[in-house]
């Protein structure tokens, strides 16, 4: 059998890891499916996830139970105006003994990295990440370490505080695959987000934490590819593209969307938006790319990249609503 063969025959399987995965996730972080699919999306398309949403709503349980799923380290890091960019990255340690400098990694070494309020951390802080999530290497002294094949970064901020916080700059912001924003869950899910805690606390007390199976890094890869492999019609392509360039171009559309829109998005906003919509296709059983698959990801993908006027700030405008009227204006296939 042929590697081509033998990936279509590991589909069913590969498919079957990830619906338990989801199901699992789904047990322990309640009433928030779509933060639990974007985890999934981000992971299948290789990219790093920013998370924004009140205290209490799961942000940090959820990359924690998605490492405790996978067969890879995990490693959290909180960022604190006092954080160092050592603090992260690690450092060099003079050995006396052997008279040379020796290289203690830091978490950013780790697989999956949860920088938990990472607008906390000053600019010089946030900085160390960027060319770790940007070219998967770690630059200390005159050495380049490389990271492990998977790194997966999901920060979180809180949009409620702002005292003591430093804004992300556009240029890391662009480095996130996807900017979620989630809010609090519905009366049903509060109810069972109860009974859940209440569950946790005797198991707690009573020791009886059950073995987690582990999803194998060779599934995740092989995932992956498949998702590579997704058929994408030149026609959804060609909505994809034409969606990006409106950002940049508004005023094809409508001369006051293009006024109120600053800067578009790059490239990397294109490429994100192809490799998400293509995950989303995945997790939904289809070999082919949608529009709506296009569609139901642009806002997570496009509202950090697509950045408002001064002018249309002062009147309330920010990614998310120009990226609703981009999706209004531009016609589907």
């Amino acid at each position: 059998m042929d590697s081509r063969n033998e990936e279509i025959a590991a589909a069913p399987r590969l498919h079957q890891a990830f619906r338990e995965l989801s199901d699992r996730l789904s047990e322990t972080i309640v009433g928030q499916q779509a933060l639990i699919e974007r985890l999934l999306i981000a992971l299948l398309a290789d990219g790093h996830l920013l998370v924004e949403g009140a205290p209490g709503l799961a942000k940090t349980s959820a990359i924690r139970a998605l490492a405790s799923r996978l067969d890879a380290d995990f490693a959290r890091v909180q960022f604190t105006p006092d954080l160092l960019p050592a603090d992260l990255t690690g450092t060099e340690v003079w050995r006396p003994q052997d008279g040379r400098f020796e290289f203690q990694p830091g978490p950013i070494f780790h697989p999956v990295l949860l920088a938990d309020e990472i607008n906390r951390a000053p600019a010089k802080v946030q900085s160390a990440l960027l060319e770790a999530m940007g070219e998967r290497q770690v630059t200390v002294g005159r050495h380049t370490y490389p990271l492990p094949k998977l790194f997966l970064v999901m920060a979180t901020q809180n949009p409620i505080e702002q005292e003591g916080t430093f804004p992300l700059p556009e240029a890391q912001l662009d480095r996130f695959l996807m900017y979620v924003r989630i809010g609090y869950p519905e009366a049903a899910a509060e109810a069972e987000i109860l009974n859940l805690a209440r569950a946790q606390a005797r198991e707690t007390l009573q020791s009886t934490a059950a073995a987690v199976a582990k999803m194998p890094m060779a599934d995740l890869f092989a995932a992956r590819a498949a998702v590579l492999d997704l058929h994408l019609a030149p026609a959804v392509e060609r909505y994809l593209i034409e969606l990006v360039l409106a950002s940049r171009e508004a005023q094809r559309y409508d001369a006051e969307l293009a006024r109120r829109i600053a800067w578009g998005a790059s490239p990397r906003g294109s490429i994100a938006l192809e490799r998400c919509a293509r995950a989303r296709a995945w997790l939904a059983g289809r070999d082919f790319v949608t529009p709506d698959d296009v569609r139901a990801i642009a806002p997570d993908v496009l509202r950090h990249r697509v950045l408002p006027s001064y002018e249309a700030t002062a009147e309330g405008w920010d990614g998310d609503r120009l990226v609703a009227a981009l999706l209004d204006k531009v016609p589907l296939p």
